[in-house]
């Protein structure tokens, strides 16, 4: 299973407009992806319910995980939009 680890850059984390931004290009990927956020339990990075439930703030760091094949070109774009500061 390939795996990146990110900080949130979005200066207010990952609420409701980063998050569908970034949930929406997770389900686009094809493939399942998950999200975790600490040691907590990983979520399905395509829910946005799921995604918010995990309370992720600015700084925060998660880790993406996938075993499609094109694995890393899907974690480099989803990372992009974790890394990417959407209230700016």
């Amino acid at each position: 299973m390939a795996q990146r680890t990110v900080l949130i850059g979005s200066t207010h984390g990952l609420h409701a407009r980063p998050a569908k931004l970034f949930t929406k290009a997770a389900a686009a990927a094809g493939s399942p992806v998950t999200l975790q956020k600490g040691d907590g339990k990983p979520v399905n990075a395509a829910s946005i319910l799921g995604v918010i439930a995990l309370g992720i703030n600015h700084g925060d760091s998660v880790t993406l995980a996938t075993d499609a094949d094109n694995a890393d070109s899907i974690l480099d774009g989803l990372a992009v939009l974790l890394l990417t500061d959407h209230d700016a």
